[in-house]
């Protein structure tokens, strides 16, 4: 379907929110973070040609926590990495941590954050007590050099601190680790217009010219916020969920590589599609989704900055009084299950055949979206589906 569906009807107006007192400070943050966001996301999309699937929130609490123990050039690069250095004040050591709590809080996500030291590591109380009252993070011994041993300690952790949505978070451990921050997420998005299962049904999906998949296409009919960004060829649909957050699905020109859109990504470009949203009468399909996905942050962040921390000259001492502490990995796990349901069902339950049908807009091929918090503009999650029948 051509973009020239979108009209422009009217300009979204920005939702304010009051986040205990903080809200020009959380949305300067959320602003300064989106950067980092895009940037995370398009390294590690450029990377496969497969689904991706990344919680850049989850990362930004995940490094936050260890900068809390970090000092020198290590707390530097972390701080900066993740875009919110400038939000430091002096005779405010903790204004960074609030700030982030406080979004941690209001975006309300399942999410599990863990920092897994060796045997013979001590934490310091302090290290420890701060994480757990900022980001709700945990510091765990493990038994690197039993590399099984290890990695069910650490997925045991992950299902039980995301009540079993997340398992499986590592393959395998190398016993030669001393450090692993472990990140664990888990989306489910409750449609505040739910699609009505009755009306999902079988449909085809072009993953390229060369492979076509069966899909079950869901479908709903009703009033969309819309945009066209006409630089880089791309519809823009919000889908809104509860609890204040929503779903950017960005569907690509038929003659436009999606890779595309990855690399032109920013936190510029995201406010930029936001801004321009404007309501019209659509109907959506959308195919049935579920991503399981693990990264290895440690291979994308050295290229965004972050490399003090992998080195012998890391400076950790924040977090223990160790000399050789150092972090030997990065790794974050998503979960993602994007299906009919909806917290609405008079909307469910709209009946397609008994009134007049509006545009339809139809995701059968390629396309990205953008979860975020509408009112701070925190981007939550990014994520790419190439074959919907994948995980």
């Amino acid at each position: 379907m051509k973009m020239d569906i979108f009209p422009l009807l009217f300009r979204v107006a920005l939702l304010a929110v009051s986040v205990l007192g903080q809200t020009t400070d959380v949305e300067e943050l959320a602003r300064m973070n989106a950067d980092f966001a895009t940037r995370l996301y398009s390294k590690i999309a450029s990377s496969s040609d497969d689904n991706v699937a990344v919680s850049t929130l989850g990362a930004t609490l995940a490094l936050a926590t260890l900068a809390a123990g970090a000092g020198g050039a290590s707390r530097t690069e972390l701080l900066q990495g993740i875009g919110v250095a400038s939000m430091e004040k002096e005779g405010e050591p903790e204004r960074i941590q609030t700030l982030l709590k406080q979004l941690r809080v209001t975006t309300a996500q399942i999410q599990a954050t863990a920092l897994f030291v060796k045997q013979d590591v001590k934490a310091n109380d302090t290290f420890s007590n701060q994480v757990k009252q900022f980001y709700n993070a945990d510091v765990q011994n493990v038994n690197y050099a039993n590399g099984e041993l290890a990695k069910e300690s650490i997925d045991n952790y992950v299902r039980t601190k995301t009540g079993e949505k997340v398992k499986d978070v590592v393959k395998n451990v190398d016993p030669k680790s001393i450090a692993m921050l472990i990140s664990a997420t888990f989306f489910t998005g409750y449609w505040l217009k739910p699609f009505n299962i009755t009306f999902t049904q079988e449909d085809r999906f072009f993953v390229n010219k060369y492979n076509i998949v069966q899909v079950p296409m869901m479908l709903h009919s009703g009033k969309y916020y819309l945009a066209y960004d006409p630089i880089l060829k791309v519809g823009i649909l919000k889908l809104p969920c509860e609890d204040g957050i929503a779903m950017l699905v960005l569907l690509p020109d038929e003659d436009v590589d999606y890779t595309h859109v990855d690399e032109s990504m920013t936190g510029e470009v995201f406010r930029g599609w936001v801004a321009k949203l404007k309501k019209t009468k659509l109907e959506v399909q959308l195919p049935r989704f579920s991503l399981k996905q693990s990264n290895s942050l440690s291979v994308s962040l050295p290229s965004l900055g972050i490399r003090e921390i992998f080195g012998s000259t890391a400076d950790l001492s924040g977090i223990s009084s160790d000399e050789s502490l150092k972090l030997s990995e990065v790794v974050q796990k998503v979960t993602m299950e994007v299906d009919e349901n909806g917290g609405s069902v008079s909307d469910a339950s709209t009946n397609l055949f008994t009134s007049p049908l509006p545009p339809r807009l139809t995701f059968n091929r390629p396309f990205i979206f953008i979860v975020y918090h509408e009112a701070t503009k925190s981007i939550l999650y990014i994520g790419r589906v190439v074959d919907p029948t994948k995980n």
